[in-house]
């Protein structure tokens, strides 16, 4: 019996590893009021051993606006990076994180914009494994 476990056990570790497990998701939320709005998306993605992240967020009242956007990506054998920047006007905000490791990548991508009485905020997430298809998601928030 206990040769038959060993047996196993060593067919286990040499067999080739099964396909990476990969993700993508996003979501968005919105409000607006006479004068007043606020929105923003985030989004997900991870395949193998790499995972990408962004956020957006946007909000008017009265003449005022706040905005913000940012990211994550992690791949601790492979490449990541991440970047976030808002307009010089504050009107504008973008978000886009990505993780790469050998062929394996995940990658997030998120706009937000406020105009007068309106936010709007989309995300895209994509994650992909070499030899299946890639899997993306989008979520948008535009308040009227």
């Amino acid at each position: 019996m206990k040769a038959a476990v060993v047996a196993a056990s060593a067919a286990l570790a040499l067999a080739p590893a099964a396909g990476w497990a990969q993700s993508a998701t996003t979501a968005g939320t919105g409000a607006s009021q006479p004068g007043a709005a606020t929105g923003g998306t985030a989004g997900s993605a991870a395949a193998g051993n790499t995972s990408a992240s962004t956020v957006g967020l946007g909000a008017t009242s009265g003449g005022a606006t706040a905005i913000g956007a940012g990211g994550s990506a992690a791949a601790p054998d492979g490449k990541a990076d991440t970047r976030a920047k808002i307009s010089g006007n504050g009107e504008k905000a973008q978000a886009k994180a990505q993780a790469m490791d050998q062929g394996t990548f995940s990658r997030s991508h998120t706009h937000t914009k406020v105009k007068k009485d309106a936010v709007s905020s989309r995300t895209k997430a994509m994650a992909h494994t070499p030899g299946s298809k890639p899997v993306m998601s989008t979520s948008t928030a535009p308040t009227p």
